[in-house]
């Protein structure tokens, strides 16, 4: 749920002033926002070093099947919101997350330290939040507008972190993108509207916290319990709005696939991609979302959008690809 997330590894993403990498952590999360997805993906800085082999497909291929993965997973979520209310999904799918991450993880919790756990408490509930705010968005307007304005967070963090003002111009044409969408003469759902930008600033703290985390704790040790304390912290308000159905044989089964979908198929692929793909090519591909999203959901949910909306989600999608391009060389500040 979004996101999360297409960094080389949460270890390594320790600065916001890392444009290259807030951008990949940025495009990553619906995941990202996503916590299988997040941060996960280490990548050689050459093909065949270390004994990885270089993948048989263009790269650019297995990251365009990991976008699409995501999308068809939204609808899979979307098809069954007739029988379960958002939330109850978004507690499946990080069930099926987290129970991924622990398995493969297994992070080591004794002898942590308050300091060592405060950020991942914050990224634990900065991705509870964004999945919950974004599936409920999407409930009400169509997809690809709550992907396009949800953009407006990890953009914001882009060019707040690289501290160069024409990186700002990439935010105000979201912004343009963001405004067109939601004043255009098609009324959209003010509670959506105002979620997917809700889930676009949860977005925003997911970024900054995971490189706070990564500080702290190896690898994906602190995702791994971020991505379960989000699961508990929603728990309670899953099993009120969704009772009895989270124990639906059928939609476990969906739950499951949701996740799959959205998680662990998009983050194999691009685990791949990232080994030869440089990584500002890569924010460029991410770029592509708002519109896969929007392209997947017109021919699966019928959610067909006004020429307006679609020049709304052409501008937030050059604005990430700005972004993304002007992107400077990684410079990583000093662990503390």
């Amino acid at each position: 749920m979004r996101l999360a997330l297409r960094s080389r590894s949460t270890h390594d993403a320790c600065s916001v002033h890392d444009h290259d990498e807030i951008v990949g952590q940025a495009a990553r999360s619906r995941i990202l926002a996503d916590p299988v997805r997040t941060s996960i993906v280490g990548r050689s800085t050459a093909p065949g070093v270390n004994g990885v082999s270089t993948p048989r497909l263009s790269p650019v291929w297995l990251v365009l099947a990991g976008i699409l993965s995501v999308q068809f997973g939204a609808v899979v979520a979307k098809g069954q919101f007739g029988e379960i209310p958002p939330l109850g999904m978004v507690f499946l799918r990080l069930v099926t997350s987290s129970l991924i991450l622990l398995a493969v993880v297994r992070p080591r919790l004794r002898g942590r330290t308050v300091t060592d756990w405060r950020p991942v408490l914050v990224l634990g509930f900065a991705l509870g939040a964004m999945n919950w705010a974004f599936y409920e968005s999407f409930a009400r307007i169509p997809l690809g507008g709550a992907v396009t304005i949800e953009f407006w967070g990890p953009l914001f963090v882009a060019a707040v972190g690289s501290r160069r003002p024409r990186d700002f111009v990439w935010v105000a044409l979201a912004a343009l993108g963001i405004t067109l969408f939601g004043v255009g003469p098609t009324r959209v759902d003010p509670v959506g509207f105002g979620l997917a930008l809700l889930a676009g600033g949860c977005w925003a703290l997911y970024i900054v916290s995971t490189a706070a985390t990564g500080r702290r704790w190896a690898g994906v040790e602190g995702l791994a319990v971020a991505s379960t304390i989000a699961t508990l912290a929603i728990a309670p308000f899953a099993v009120v709005a969704a009772g009895e159905l989270l124990l639906e044989p059928r939609l476990l089964v969906l739950g499951a696939l949701v996740g799959l979908l959205s998680s662990v198929v998009p983050y194999s692929l691009e685990m791949v991609a990232l080994r030869t793909l440089p990584a500002r090519v890569f924010g460029i591909l991410m770029s592509l979302e708002p519109a896969a999203a929007a392209l997947v959901a017109a021919f699966l949910l019928s959610e067909w959008l006004t020429p307006l909306q679609l020049l709304a989600i052409a501008c937030v999608t050059a604005a990430s690809a700005g972004a993304a391009r002007a992107g400077s060389a990684p410079e990583a500040l000093p662990r503390d």
